[in-house]
């Protein structure tokens, strides 16, 4: 029954981010946002709606560590797993935006959370609210960047959605909104349960099971674009997603309850976290510049397959 839930909680939370995307999106077009300040902001927010949920419904059942496993465990997924997989299909080329800004707000980011979760195992809500406001900060100058810099990367919106009426906004928003809340609630109770039931904790549960569910939706839309030999993914866009899991994700759960870690594999998998975030410098730059080879790849799947055993086995 656990895994049941499992299931039908994942499908859940991808049909209620969808809709959630599209009613954003189509409110963001009657309210006259550009489509620039769309795809930075609105479209990443929605997108980061499930994991949000999942972490928010994680916490306030009292299962801190499988909130922080869930962002810990997507932020490695990220990189290691979608783009390790990715890079395999299809290398990748980087644009330097990585290296000027993008990598460097997310390992100042990273770090922020790991020194105040080092510091006392609690994250309390002005903490939250600083790794929410960094968030808010690195969007704004984002926006300014891109404005200027039409070379950066932004999430595709979808013109069709112009036309939406206000019905059918608040209709997907309705669904939306019903599916990420009893997703989250079924994946979460499911994931409790199958940790119960065999013995593991919920910080590996959340950083194994549930992240690899938040991330698949990425992956599989990675997977299929790099199939097809189009432009598979943004690395800054990955990168993009980890500083929205900790500044947004982490930021708002906390500043609604504050955390605290109990399993001491939390700060094993931040260690982790943080070391494939490193890595991406050697990997870019070295022996070919700005390239992500399909050795690369193989590289971080590799770690990424390490990754999982030693959560497993730690147990």
């Amino acid at each position: 029954m656990s895994i049941f839930y499992i299931i039908v909680g994942f499908i859940l939370l991808v049909v209620g981010g969808e809709f959630l995307v599209r009613s954003s999106v189509g409110l963001s077009f009657k309210l006259n946002l550009s489509k620039l300040i769309i795809g930075m902001t609105v479209v990443s927010f929605a997108t980061s709606a499930p994991e949000l949920l999942v972490s928010l419904q994680a916490a306030l059942n009292g299962s801190p560590d499988l909130a922080l496993g869930n962002v810990i465990g997507s932020n490695v997924a990220n990189i290691a797993l979608v783009l390790g997989i990715t890079a395999i299909i299809s290398p990748l080329t980087v644009d330097k935006n990585f290296y000027k800004m993008n990598w460097p707000a997310m390992m100042i980011v990273s770090f922020l959370f790991y020194f105040f979760l080092k510091n006392d195992s609690v994250l309390s809500r002005f903490e939250g609210g600083i790794l929410f406001l960094f968030l808010i900060v690195f969007v704004y100058i984002m926006i300014a960047k891109a404005r200027k810099d039409k070379s950066v990367v932004i999430e595709e919106v979808d013109d069709a959605l112009m036309e939406t009426s206000y019905q059918m906004i608040f209709f997907w928003l309705a669904i939306g909104g019903v599916a990420l809340y009893y997703g989250s609630e079924l994946l979460v109770k499911g994931a409790k349960d199958i940790a119960l039931n065999l013995g593991i904790s919920d910080g590996v549960i959340g950083a194994t099971v549930v992240a690899i569910g938040t991330s698949v939706p990425e992956l599989a839309a990675s997977i299929i674009a790099a199939l097809k030999g189009e432009k598979a993914i943004s690395l800054g866009n990955l990168i993009g997603s980890n500083i929205f899991n900790i500044g947004s994700v982490l930021g708002l759960t906390v500043l609604i309850t504050p955390i605290n870690a109990i399993e001491d594999n939390i700060m094993i998998n931040i260690y982790w976290m943080l070391g494939v975030a490193l890595v991406l410098i050697p990997l870019v730059f070295l022996p070919k510049k700005y390239k992500i080879s399909r050795f690369k790849g193989l590289f971080l799947l590799s770690g990424y397959i390490i990754f999982i055993y030693l959560s497993f086995k730690s147990n």
